[in-house]
């Protein structure tokens, strides 16, 4: 689907976007990198190659562990993934870390013009953003406001109140941009732009939607919460626990390694260990508080806009967790699928099963990869 934002970030392109007939997208998470390459044939978008490398080892920790790696490592696990997969384009795009950025929606009186909102914005945005606003790069969107019912415009006697204004910021930090900045003029790539990852996920797990939709996305680190409407975010949030935090209390409370639990997670899941009673539970602790947290900013969606979601799409890898899904229809009212980003690319059929069943985790670099060759 499109991105609303078509030109986020316009202000810190690196190079001109020469397009072509190839794309790679670079998903750089807290504990992998992901890679995907596509190419248009015949005016179809087909998948070239995807790859995936873990960071583990280049922070010397374990694998699945959360990683704060130098520019110089990760330039280094890069070239290594994309040498690894036999990338053969150099037009690429990057992701930025959400954890780098904030994304909240300001709301703006009626009666100011459009003209009038880049010098409003930036006022409005100190009061969200918890440093200096010279230490980062702002962008924002009109949200498009709705009609007025049908109720309220053949009947008179109703008054149509003026709506506010809503305008979806993002603010991203300077020392984010340039440490990504340094990565790109390392690896020799032609990169036109760089892209919030959230709004990459967006782009390649959403069609063309006409009621609210959550989209969950389960990160390393972090889950990330983006309620959306018409193709945009309104609201976002992020819960501050991920895959490694349940593999981190699987090996605490069984006192076994990192590496040994992340094995049991990946293998059993939510469905339980014959050997491990207790392995369910333990995660179904960090489950449960997330699905919580997210009800929660789902009641605080259906108060302001009067209005209940249809549908909940599960993605990131760590929505692969065996059981999650199950668990996650019996937490919703609205229908609950798991994403299926390669869904929007052709590839060979004897690999559509294990597309299915990735995908999930290459959301993001799909997403970068179809806006690049837009």
């Amino acid at each position: 689907m499109d991105n609303p934002f078509k030109n986020i970030l316009s202000n810190i392109k690196l190079f001109n976007n020469t397009g072509g007939d190839g794309a790679v997208g670079i998903d750089i998470g807290s504990s992998s990198i992901k890679i995907v390459e596509i190419k248009r044939k015949k005016g179809k978008v087909m998948l070239q190659t995807y790859g995936m490398i873990s960071l583990g080892s280049y922070a010397e920790v374990d694998l699945g562990k959360v990683t704060n790696l130098p520019p110089e490592k990760i330039v280094e696990a890069v070239k290594e993934v994309l040498k690894q997969s036999a990338v053969s384009t150099a037009n690429a795009a990057f992701s930025l870390p959400v954890q780098s950025s904030l994304i909240f929606t300001v709301e703006i009186p009626p009666n100011v013009k459009e003209s009038e909102i880049p010098s409003i914005v930036p006022n409005e945005a100190r009061k969200y953003i918890p440093v200096p606003i010279t230490e980062v790069s702002l962008d924002w969107f009109l949200i498009p406001q709705k009609e007025s019912s049908f109720e309220q415009s053949s009947n008179p006697d109703v008054p149509i109140a003026p709506q506010k204004k809503e305008v979806l910021v993002v603010a991203i930090q300077n020392d984010a941009l340039s440490k990504y900045k340094s990565i790109v003029n390392d690896v020799k790539l032609n990169v036109g732009f760089f892209e919030i990852e959230i709004f990459s996920s967006i782009r390649s797990n959403l069609e063309h939607e006409l009621s609210p939709v959550l989209l969950m996305d389960f990160g390393a680190s972090r889950t990330k919460l983006s309620l959306i409407e018409f193709g945009v975010i309104r609201s976002f949030h992020t819960i501050p626990r991920g895959g490694a935090d349940i593999t981190e209390s699987i090996a605490q409370s069984l006192s076994i390694p990192f590496s040994k639990a992340e094995e049991k997670k990946k293998n059993f899941g939510l469905y339980g260990d014959p050997e491990e009673k207790n392995l369910a539970d333990i995660i179904k602790v960090h489950t449960d508080y997330i699905f919580s947290e997210a009800n929660n900013v789902l009641l605080g969606y259906e108060k302001k806009y009067n209005q209940t979601i249809s549908k909940v799409i599960l993605t990131g890898g760590g929505s692969m967790l065996k059981g999650l899904k199950e668990v996650a229809v019996g937490n919703f009212k609205a229908g609950v699928e798991t994403g299926d980003p390669f869904s929007k690319v052709g590839a060979p059929e004897f690999l559509e099963k294990v597309l299915k069943t990735v995908g999930p985790e290459f959301a993001v670099a799909i997403g970068l990869a179809l806006r690049k060759l837009e």
